[in-house]
């Protein structure tokens, strides 16, 4: 029985900690919320498969969490990954693996999770991201679900492929660090957009030019970065990009309709209990896309509505009267 460290028991991380108690490991959850992760570990794991029954149980602080633990998955939300990397750092082994489950850019760093995570533990931490079309809800539910174990070490990514794989969660490994992380952070930009359009009424015809140029510019930038072009069109790429923004489960999809509707981000933000990552991710990504100068059209627009009380459908409007150009270029 593996000892495996969650850190995070938001819908995400406790989907993840009952997931790897069904395959049979002792999980340790803390959160900031000791209610949310007595939650999580109050529920008894049913064995997957052939799987031994594991444990959940509580840790009382991240050191204490990870401490002898064979692998530390980080679920918190992006803002607060430093924080708590830094917090669980003195205790970390260096053979545990380090499983980045965050999607998310910081801000102001613009560093991805895996780099703020390698900033806190060092710079030979051994990371492994974890991304793709998966809704906590449904990997809770056990409805099949495909994700990228990203790592440019094919052992590490291979280490944790058999920590998570089972019936219900098939994981396949994937070396492009940079796409699979860039592909599950901006994502969430497109996701808002598509929310939008749904929002105003738009229909089809609006979701499918905008997935294909939202996956364009998703995939410009993360070229720019060093990144894969293939990776985009894979499970952290156009599989995530399709989940996100068309799922009635996806927050950022939510955030967007909402707005489309004539909601003000605050008021949509206030009446949420969860992040919605593609708002900050927003900011950052139109930030690192100047600093790349590289066009991102749509993440543009979606800055100004979210950030300056720009009207969505004068937004539209903008993006359908750019100059001309040719699709391919």
């Amino acid at each position: 029985m593996n000892e495996i460290a969650v850190l995070g028991a938001g819908s995400w991380g406790a989907a993840l900690a009952r997931l790897l108690a069904a395959r049979g490991h002792r999980v340790r959850v803390w959160d900031r919320d000791e209610r949310a992760a007595a939650s999580v570990a109050s529920v008894t794991p049913s064995p997957e498969g052939d799987a031994e029954l594991g444990v959940l149980v509580v840790a009382a602080n991240p050191a204490e969490a990870v401490t002898g633990a064979v692998a530390a998955v980080f679920v918190v939300p992006s803002h607060a990954l430093r924080e708590v990397a830094r917090a669980a750092a003195p205790a970390l082994s260096p053979a545990t693996t380090i499983v980045s489950a965050t999607k998310g850019l910081e801000i102001p760093s613009l560093m991805r999770m895996s780099e703020v995570l390698l900033d806190e533990l060092g710079a030979g931490a051994p990371v492994v991201v974890l991304a793709g079309p998966s809704f906590a809800a449904e990997v809770a539910r056990g409805v099949p679900t495909s994700v990228a174990a990203a790592s440019a070490e094919e052992s590490l990514a291979r280490g944790v492929q058999e920590l998570f794989m089972g019936e219900t969660f098939r994981v396949y490994t994937n070396p492009d660090v940079i796409g699979v992380e860039l592909g599950g952070a901006l994502k969430n930009v497109i996701a808002i957009a598509a929310g939008i359009c749904d929002g105003l009424g738009f229909g089809d015809n609006t979701r499918g030019a905008l997935l294909t140029r939202g996956l364009t510019e998703i995939t410009r930038l993360g070229v720019a970065l060093g990144a894969k072009r293939d990776t985009f069109y894979g499970l952290a790429g156009l599989g995530d990009l399709v989940a996100t923004s068309a799922s009635p489960l996806s927050r950022n999809r939510h955030v967007g309709e909402e707005i489309g509707k004539g909601k003000s981000l605050e008021k949509v933000l206030a009446e949420m209990t969860q992040v919605a990552e593609g708002v900050r991710t927003t900011r950052a990504a139109l930030h690192l896309a100047r600093r790349q100068g590289v066009e991102m059209p749509i993440t543009e627009q979606v800055y100004a509505v979210l950030f300056e009380e720009k009207d969505p459908r004068v937004a539209i409007r903008d993006l359908m009267v750019r100059r001309p150009r040719g699709e391919v270029w």
